[in-house]
Order: structure tokens, then C-alpha cells, then sequence
């Protein structure tokens, strides 16, 4: 492949606008935001817009998640559970011009690839056109996967999450003896023990909010608040994140107060789903899908 051609061109401006987003969003955010911001900002043409026919996704939206795949090799990007990170690398890069962003991650790639191949005993080097971006790589799987699961979780009311949130705990081996019924809760959702009666430390209160705004430093001191026992443990539990100054109090708390995004609650849900019982699995059922591991 040339380096003027029409895929590397398109490659360059999504790939380059995917790390502007990031750097713009203190360098973490969940892939479909990412996604739905490049498609706003760049100027999109037919050939963009086109559909491939195998997989259904249109062009520029596959050259994007195909070449930040170079990216992460490359050290510049990590991809965890939907949600993408720009490593210090990725900072260094972000504003250099979108063609030499995108060379510079793909000769870092084609360095870490070549050593991979000298490992495994394999030669040769392929080019990249247009129909091997059409291909469906692992990293897509998993995207498309905490996609389809955040869509699910966003469709349910907030009753309905909460009751997905007490029954994650009881997969994780907690009693549920309270989730708090419609109306008022007095900040307390869902509380958990780990025997019946609540006499083994921790005791936990958790608070839940499903939304798509980030919870703001207010709710989590509002958590803390609660938490007056000797073995109180704080949960709080939201699909729409959490703000810095959150983040930064709940680390600096004088009691233990643990975060829950979307992204780590799907984790979870999948780490913990084989110990649910079958009602609780109901809510939001998996299928495994099995593919050969690749070779590091």
C-alpha cells in the first residue's frame, strides 16, 4: 500500500482526532464516546460513510478501531473493557500532525511485530489495503461486546440496575438483605454482609446511580457520611462515572469508599457471572465464545 493512499488518509484523521478526544478528556474515556466524538468532528465523505458488506460497519469507523491497533502496540494507547487510555507515549504524540502520528505508531508497531516474528521462527511482512481492514480482530469483539452490554444496562431503569448491582454482590459470596424499595432511600441502595446477620466486617452500604452524568464530590462525601461503624465499607456504583475532585476524594477518605464505573462493573459482571444463581444470571445473561489465544 502506498503511503498517499485513501485508506492510510482516512486512517490518519480518525486515528488522529481519537487521540485529540482523549487528550481533550484527560486521556481516558469509553471507546463509544470516543467513536461518537471523531464522527462529529471529522468531515466524513461518501467513501467514508460506505458500508462494507461482510461486517455491516462502515469504512471509517473499521480503519479506526484496525489502526489503533498500531497504536497500542506501539505503547501510545491502551484498550480495557471499552474504555481507551492514552499512555505517556500517546501524550508526546498527540500533536504531531495526523500522517506522522500515524507513521510513527506504525513503525513502532512493525518494530514489535518483527520481534514477535523472530520469536515465533515466522518471515514476511504484509501490506495493508483497504479489504484487510475489513477484518474483525479481537479488540473489536471486546468492544462490540462491552457495547451491546452498556447498551443493555442503559435500557434498564434504575431500580433495575440497582437489582442488577445487588445481585453482582451476591455473586461475589454477599447477602443482600436490603435493597431499598422505589421512594426515598435515606442514600443507602443496596446494603451487603458476608454472613446472614451482618456480624463479619466489611458491612456494606452501597450507593447506586444510574445516569449518564458523573457523580460529583457532593454524593460521595454524602456516602461517607453514613459510614459511622467500625467495618463499614462504602460502594458507590455509577454508569456515568465519576468526576476528578470524586475520584480524588474517595481515595483520600479516612473510610474505604470504592468506585464502580460502567466499564468496571461490566468486568465485573462477567468475572463473577458463573457464581450468580440462575434468577440473578437472568438479568443480564452472558454467552462464552471461544477463540485460539493468540501467541505474545
Amino acid at each position: 500500500m502506498s503511503e498517499t493512499s485513501p485508506t492510510r488518509k482516512l486512517a490518519a484523521k480518525v486515528v488522529h482526532a481519537a487521540f485529540q478526544v482523549l487528550h481533550e478528556n484527560g486521556g481516558e474515556m469509553r471507546s463509544r464516546d470516543v467513536i461518537n466524538e471523531v464522527e462529529k468532528r471529522v468531515d466524513l465523505d461518501e467513501w467514508a460513510l460506505e458500508r462494507y458488506q461482510s461486517s455491516g460497519a462502515t469504512r471509517w469507523l473499521t480503519f479506526l478501531r484496525f489502526f489503533t491497533i498500531d497504536c497500542a502496540k506501539a505503547g501510545f494507547m491502551l484498550k480495557k473493557s471499552g474504555t481507551w487510555y492514552l499512555t505517556p507515549e500517546g501524550e508526546e504524540v498527540v500533536n504531531l500532525p495526523p500522517r506522522q502520528l500515524l507513521d510513527e505508531a506504525t513503525r513502532r508497531y512493525r518494530l514489535w511485530d518483527a520481534e514477535r516474528k523472530k520469536a515465533e521462527g515466522s518471515v514476511g511482512e504484509e501490506a495493508v489495503d483497504d479489504e484487510d481492514a475489513d477484518v474483525i480482530t479481537m479488540d473489536q469483539i471486546q468492544e462490540l461486546a462491552n457495547e451491546s452490554l452498556e447498551k443493555h444496562i442503559g435500557a434498564r431503569n434504575p431500580y433495575e440496575f440497582q437489582d442488577l448491582a445487588a445481585a453482582l454482590l451476591r455473586g461475589m459470596g454477599y447477602y443482600t438483605p436490603f435493597v431499598s424499595p422505589r421512594g426515598k432511600d435515606g442514600g443507602v441502595d443496596v446494603i451487603a454482609y458476608r454472613d446472614p446477620l451482618g456480624t463479619v466486617s466489611p458491612r456494606i452500604k452501597v450507593q447506586v446511580k444510574h445516569r449518564k452524568d458523573s457523580v460529583g464530590v457532593q454524593d460521595i462525601r454524602q456516602l461517607m457520611g453514613i459510614l459511622q461503624k467500625d467495618g463499614d465499607v462504602g460502594i458507590f456504583i455509577s454508569t456515568g462515572g465519576f468526576h476528578r475532585p470524586a475520584i480524588d476524594a474517595a481515595r483520600g477518605a479516612h473510610v474505604h469508599v470504592e468506585l464502580i464505573d460502567m466499564p468496571r462493573f461490566i468486568e465485573l459482571w462477567r468475572e463473577y457471572y458463573p457464581k450468580l444463581d440462575d434468577e440473578d444470571k437472568a438479568l443480564m445473561p452472558l454467552v462464552p465464545v471461544y477463540f485460539l489465544a493468540e501467541s505474545e
